[in-house]
């Protein structure tokens, strides 16, 4: 299964390049967020292979890694995040 993850943004590596370091599960990785407008450290993301896909609240965040778990299937979406390249 491939499912978008939520992460939050703790700092911004390239500008230029639309690359900034998201933190999932205490893992951190690089994620491009060139396809969002006006994101800043400290939000949250829906990360999907790689790439900030949309901007959630906390909140959203917090509902969406909560079913994650309930469908068993965040160890899985997790997993994958640490494993990617950064």
């Amino acid at each position: 299964m491939c499912l978008a993850i939520p992460g939050k943004i703790v700092e911004i590596i390239d500008a230029e390049n639309f690359i900034a370091k998201v933190e999932v599960g205490g893992v951190r990785r690089g994620v491009n967020i060139g396809m969002l407008d006006d994101v800043q450290i400290g939000d949250w993301v829906l990360v999907h292979v790689g790439f900030a896909m949309s901007k959630i609240d906390e909140k959203q965040a917090a509902e969406t890694l909560r079913t994650l778990q309930e469908l068993g299937a965040y160890q899985e979406e997790f997993d994958q995040f640490k494993t990617t390249i950064d």
